[in-house]
């Protein structure tokens, strides 16, 4: 039994039991009797909802990151925690790797330690199988769950998120606007921002007016030295290239490092364009033009959303932010 039982039952919304169970005084006491005689009837023993009255609240909450080394994950773990502790709240991390039975593992930890809510940082955690996210589903019927780069419309989910799609898509159309005509896209897992931006180069491609080369969305490894040969390789073959747009930031530096071996001018020869703004967009020469993701702007707005719904407000289960264009030496 949960609160999402009691809510439908009562025929009210998850944040109007909220708001009951914080005595919230914006209840009416017809609605207030209402949800209250539900939750007896039910036999529901409210736990994190409780903090209002004082009851079984711990005042955690529980973080989910697939790979702490993973410099945008990392960072979004730090502002979660720095914004959490601002609000009096303590977190407990897991770093779940990417297999799924690993995920639904740790979020029943968490769910075990009675945390106020979850937050689930990254888009790997948004499964290409709808029916792979139920575990997340069912861990909304009893507490928040808040996902950063991923969007599942269920009551009690809410998400944060940038707009990978519209930001892939602008950046094609600016690029080619340079006359640059034979893109290539390199991403390096199958999460569902990696998807996302994919769908927005090959729609922004179309867009253009351009073909694309038959392996011109290329999967490269997590490292920077093998992406480069990756890189020279299609070279060799013959296959022509001016510019690049990668998922993140560590592949557009290699990106860098294949042009520099083969002496190609950047950004005249070859535009190459990163994502991220991470602090390796400059550590090139030249240094990396970007797109921007705000991952600080991202945290801090789930965390604050995060606290809205532990007081019982009414607020949006999807908050979009867009992305900026950061130009430096590498493209236009």
């Amino acid at each position: 039994m949960n609160i999402y039982d009691v809510s439908k039952k009562a025929g009210v919304s998850i944040a109007t039991v909220s708001r009951v169970l914080n005595g919230n005084q914006n209840v009416s006491d017809k609605t207030k009797d209402k949800v209250l005689s539900v939750m007896k009837e039910l036999g529901y023993t409210p736990n994190v909802f409780a903090r209002g009255l004082g009851l079984n609240t711990m005042h955690t909450i529980g973080i989910l990151c697939s790979d702490s080394s993973d410099a945008f994950l990392a960072n979004a773990v730090y502002y979660i925690e720095q914004a959490l502790r601002k609000n009096g709240y303590e977190s407990f991390l897991c770093c779940t790797g990417y297999e799924l039975e690993n995920k639904k593992n740790y979020l029943r930890l968490l769910l075990s330690k009675r945390v106020d809510a979850v937050i689930l940082v990254g888009s790997h955690y948004l499964e290409p199988n709808k029916a792979d996210n139920d575990y997340i589903i069912s861990a909304a019927n009893e507490v928040p769950v808040m996902m950063i780069n991923g969007y599942l419309n269920h009551p009690n989910i809410y998400c944060t998120l940038c707009d990978d799609y519209q930001a892939v898509y602008d950046t094609v159309g600016r690029i080619a606007s340079h006359g640059k005509k034979d893109f290539m896209f390199l991403y390096r897992s199958d999460s569902n921002s990696s998807r996302t931006k994919i769908r927005g180069f090959r729609d922004g491609i179309e867009a253009a007016g351009l073909t694309l080369a038959e392996d011109a969305v290329m999967f490269c490894p997590n490292d920077i030295s093998e992406t480069k040969e990756i890189l020279l390789s299609y070279y060799r073959e013959g296959a022509k290239c001016d510019a690049i747009l990668t998922s993140e930031d560590s592949l557009a530096v290699a990106a860098v490092k294949f042009a520099g071996s083969l002496g190609l001018r950047i950004p005249q020869d070859l535009e190459i364009v990163g994502y991220n703004n991470s602090l390796l967009g400059i550590c090139t020469e030249p240094e990396l033009s970007t797109l921007d993701n705000h991952v600080e702007t991202l945290s801090i707005t789930t965390v604050n959303t995060l606290m809205r719904v532990l007081q019982g407000a009414d607020v949006p289960n999807k908050t979009t932010i867009s992305n900026d264009f950061i130009v430096r030496g590498t493209a236009y």
